[in-house]
């Protein structure tokens, strides 16, 4: 049904597992079961080596390819293994849930193939490409809200028949997604430590649960967008509290209070939680794209971000680590603008304004000495009204793509050189 109005009906929805005053414990016994329940629906990933960012960021790196799943991230193992779970009279009447993207889609493909019917309610931000799909494989979508938690809102509200599925937060949900961890300590017995994505925690719960049961000297390290850090608000406060939510390219991790459950089953078991900014988030999408041939998200991608920052996960260079890339679900157009980021943040594309004159040969002179340096220009316009100085002179401001800081730092000392007035933008 490829709707977005849904009727209300007077009894609102619960929330039955998230919602309770008391947390669920998830057991390692859960995650077993789990994982022989969804074994022939769902893909079991590889784990590739990646030579190149191993060394760049020191350590033997492998990424766990999540976002090979069918519908392009982990989600579907949880979303699969708590939709087996119904019972039948839940399954014929269906279920609701609220999403970013990704766990809608999961529940939508999954739901479509198991014959249950699924309404998403996804927050205004929610990647056009994800909400297109979701539609397309026949959930009903409701657009709602400003983040997560206001789409929980009205999920909550629509028809009290169906059942309501937390994406991060249900037992179910959580040990799916722990079948992850059972994965990657089967491939590798000499694992050092696993860096993972926090939003709502189900991820992390499930993996630490796992990973902890089979191999507890693994370190399981969190991490989350710095404009969304929920989980370490929550650490700080012992239980789970809101925080205000920036905007960040991690938006499938863009949750402003972490699950009640994932926070009590994954809060001691957690070796680290840390923080990373948006500049290394659009670098890390454009190393993996370069460098490993793979389009990722910008909530799968925090992981190699964190070995990527200096001064945040140094301590595990020379040790073998698993990063699983969490989604792939990424706007084209937001693709294109996160690359430029990426090459911003990589010192590939630079910004700088040169005052030359106005007569003729001014610019062409500025160029020569551009493309002597051996850069490219990628952008180029004139600037005369607000340039006091001199009224024969004309600003100019320029972006150009160079090989990187080395090589721009080069270009900067040629144009001044040259006897050009210069201010370098950042």
């Amino acid at each position: 049904m490829l709707t977005t109005e849904t009727t209300m009906d007077d009894e609102k929805t619960k929330d039955e597992t998230a919602d309770n005053e008391d947390p669920v414990n998830v057991a390692f016994e859960q995650i077993a079961k789990a994982r022989y329940r969804i074994r022939s629906h769902i893909k079991r990933t590889e784990c590739i080596a990646s030579p190149f960012l191993s060394e760049l960021t020191g350590c033997d790196l492998h990424f766990k390819l999540e976002l090979r799943q069918k519908t392009g991230s982990f989600k579907e193992r949880g979303a699969c293994n708590a939709l087996l779970r119904l019972s039948d009279e839940k399954k014929k009447r269906g279920v609701v849930a609220a999403s970013a993207g990704n766990h809608a889609l999961a529940l939508a493909y999954h739901g479509g193939r198991l014959g249950i019917p699924v309404t998403c309610v996804m927050p205004r931000h929610a990647p056009l490409t994800k909400v297109e799909t979701c539609k397309s494989l026949g959930a009903n979508v409701v657009i709602h809200g400003e983040h997560i938690a206001e789409a929980r809102e009205r999920a909550l509200e629509i028809d009290s028949s169906l059942t309501y599925i937390n994406g991060f937060d249900h037992p179910d949900i959580i040990a799916g997604a722990g079948t992850i961890g059972t994965e990657i300590v089967e491939d590798f017995p000499d694992l050092d430590a696993v860096v993972v994505p926090i939003g709502g925690a189900g991820l992390i719960a499930g993996m630490a649960i796992a990973i902890k049961e089979l191999r507890p000297e693994v370190e399981v390290i969190g991490v989350e967008p710095e404009w969304c850090a929920s989980y370490t608000a929550a650490l700080s406060k012992g239980h789970e509290v809101p925080v205000d939510v920036g905007a960040t390219l991690a938006d499938g991790l863009a949750v402003p209070t972490v699950g009640r459950n994932a926070f009590f089953n994954s809060k001691h078991l957690l070796d680290k939680v840390v923080q990373v900014n948006e500049k290394h988030i659009a670098l890390s999408i454009l190393r993996l794209l370069e460098n490993e041939k793979i389009v990722a998200e910008g909530g799968g991608v925090v992981g190699l971000a964190a070995l990527l920052q200096e001064g945040v996960l140094n301590e595990l260079r020379g040790k073998r680590v698993v990063v699983p890339l969490c989604g792939g679900n990424i706007d084209v157009t937001t693709l294109g603008r996160v690359i430029e980021r990426g090459l911003a943040a990589d010192g590939r594309l630079l910004r700088f304004t040169a005052t030359v004159s106005d007569r003729p040969g001014g610019v062409s002179g500025l160029t020569k000495v551009i493309a002597k340096a051996g850069a490219s220009i990628k952008d180029i316009y004139h600037e005369r009204a607000w340039l006091h100085s001199s009224i024969s002179a004309v600003q100019v401001k320029c972006v150009v793509e160079t090989m990187g800081f080395e090589h721009g730092e080069k270009l900067k000392r040629s144009i001044l050189s040259a006897g050009y007035d210069l201010q370098w933008l950042q």
